[in-house]
């Protein structure tokens, strides 16, 4: 690869804290947490983020780990690279750290990246990836194979599982999710609500 990663590409990336590698799950493996809203999509060319996980994070990654994605807030037109990215960045990935790779804990997927995955993901990622997938919708589920003291959970993500605690149709995608005040007295509407979140 003829890109070198900069020590100002590498503290951008380091900053973002897409990537970090911190605790174990309950079976004891290393976990990799991923936070796809602070993925920098349109800021770093592909090269330079495998360049990045190459020299930081793969060599940390000799034996059994989890990751968790968590994919709360992530936006097409923000912060979602594209399906080809992504299977370019797994596809660089060295063949002894997906025999690594155990688990994949998906944290609140939306309808369009379960739908996604359910159609193309056998054929995208390849390795037996798609069978090691567990989708978690509430952070409450996350704690069954992770310990709480364990992981870092930034506050948007809490407020986000807060929201699908009060409006649980957010998750299939029937229910906008901007904001709305709680308890207030339902209005009849004949105009059916759809999802406003951004398609992944």
């Amino acid at each position: 690869m003829s890109e070198e990663l900069s020590p100002e590409q590498e503290k951008l990336i380091k900053s973002l804290k897409v990537f970090k590698i911190k605790g174990r799950d309950k079976r004891g493996r290393k976990i990799l947490r991923i936070i796809g809203k602070y993925f920098p999509a349109r800021s770093l060319s592909v090269d330079v983020l495998k360049l990045y996980l190459e020299k930081k994070i793969f060599p940390k990654l000799e034996r059994p780990f989890a990751v968790v994605y968590i994919h709360t807030e992530v936006c097409k037109s923000v912060n979602f690279p594209g399906i080809s990215v992504l299977r370019s960045l797994y596809d660089s990935i060295p063949i002894n750290v997906k025999q690594n790779l155990e688990a994949v804990y998906f944290v609140h997927p939306d309808l369009q990246s379960r739908l996604f995955l359910a159609t193309f993901g056998r054929f995208i990622f390849t390795g037996g990836l798609y069978g090691k997938l567990k989708y978690i919708s509430r952070l409450d589920y996350l704690w069954d194979h992770v310990s709480r003291n364990k992981m870092e959970i930034p506050e948007f993500v809490r407020d986000h599982d807060e929201d699908l605690e009060y409006r649980p149709m957010m998750d299939y995608g029937v229910e906008s999710d901007h904001p709305r005040v709680y308890g207030a007295p339902a209005v009849e509407s004949s105009v059916a609500m759809y999802s406003t979140r951004c398609i992944s």
